[in-house]
């Protein structure tokens, strides 16, 4: 969480892709297309949301001329990316642990605003063309939403473990749906509002309010998938006015800068020992973000969606394994219809943009 270090070319799943998610040939996000990056990825996505949502066409050839070799090696990146961003996950827990969670965050943001900086000087236009905006105000909210999101995750992932945060979070996708409608006056019918229903019946499987106490720490990925979900959405609502380079530059920075208010404040000596795993967690959102890149250059982002959510089984083996997590039956449940009813409204998606364009 978190995906998703979320917008980069991060985060991965159903829902509506993030233009910030791309590679320097990017093309804006249809309307109707699925969230490119699923909860896993949020927390990781530009770091998370997972992290970043973005839709992006195979740079290759038409369409139709990509090959099943390419789908298939996309689908096994799109696997890897997910297993790297789990990792991130879990090295961000065990960072936390030890740390304040905004500057640890703070690093983490430091490093990616280099890495998104290196990759607008190199696009055409270089930095001024990145830096150049239509909708500085909007831009500058949706980087300070997404790393305050982040921040969020990385408290649960400590509080509430990996499994139960990540299960949690899959939510985002049906409150992008939600959502839609009042925030950028699509219409959304009645089928898909009943999968919405039917996720957040998962979730009250997952918290079984009314038979266990409820764990205040519960609140923070539910928050956090709000509040990705309507970072997803302005990131749609900017690139009606500014390409995807521009809106992944503007994320890692106003983010950075953001955070750094915080973190500063927060500030504590990192023991020797643990700078590996601080470079460790700034490697592995690099590395995801570059296999998520190389993924959408192969295959079409919507068609790689559903096996994002690989991640939450990566999670939840490392949890296990590494932190003794629990895996409950409410939880697994509950995940599986949130999941389910998250892949039914892709497939929704997918179905009306089809009518939309018989191309396709």
């Amino acid at each position: 969480m978190p995906p998703a270090l979320h917008d980069l070319p991060d985060r991965p799943a159903a829902g509506d892709p993030d233009p910030a998610q791309a590679s320097p040939a990017l093309t804006t996000p249809a309307p109707d297309q699925a969230l490119a990056v699923p909860a896993a990825l949020a927390a990781s996505t530009p770091l998370t949301p997972a992290a970043g949502i973005t839709t992006v066409e195979p740079s290759a050839a038409p369409r139709d001329a990509t090959s099943s070799g390419q789908q298939n090696r996309a689908i096994l990146i799109m696997c890897l990316v997910s297993l790297v961003f789990a990792w991130q996950d879990a090295l961000s827990r065990h960072l936390g642990e030890r740390y304040p969670t905004y500057f640890v965050v703070m690093l983490r943001y430091w490093f990616f605003a280099a890495f998104v900086a290196v990759m607008a000087a190199r696009a055409a236009g270089g930095l001024r063309a990145a830096a150049r905006t239509r909708r500085p105000v909007l831009q500058t909210l949706r980087g300070l939403l997404l790393v305050a999101e982040v921040s969020l995750m990385q408290m649960s992932f400590v509080h509430l473990g990996l499994v139960e945060t990540h299960a949690l979070f899959t939510a985002y996708p049906l409150l992008v749906v939600a959502l839609s409608g009042p925030m950028l006056g699509e219409r959304v019918g009645w089928r898909r509002w009943l999968a919405v229903g039917v996720g957040f019946v998962g979730i009250l499987i997952i918290l079984q309010p009314g038979l266990r106490v409820f764990s205040p720490w519960a609140a923070l990925p539910l928050i956090s998938s709000l509040m990705f979900a309507v970072y997803g959405l302005l990131t749609r609502l900017v690139s009606r006015d500014d390409p995807a380079t521009v809106s992944f530059f503007w994320t890692g920075i106003a983010g950075a800068a953001g955070i750094t208010v915080v973190g500063l404040a927060n500030a504590t000596p990192m023991a020797l020992v643990d700078w590996p795993w601080m470079l460790g967690l700034c490697l592995t959102a690099v590395l995801g973000h570059y296999l998520l890149i190389r993924a959408y250059e192969l295959a079409e982002a919507s068609s790689l969606q559903p096996f994002a959510y690989t991640q939450l089984v990566w999670v939840s083996i490392i949890g296990v394994l590494l932190f003794g997590e629990r895996v409950a039956p409410n939880v697994v449940l509950g995940a599986v219809i949130v999941v389910a009813a998250g892949l039914f409204t892709w497939w929704r998606a997918q179905i009306r943009a089809r009518m939309a364009d018989p191309r396709r």
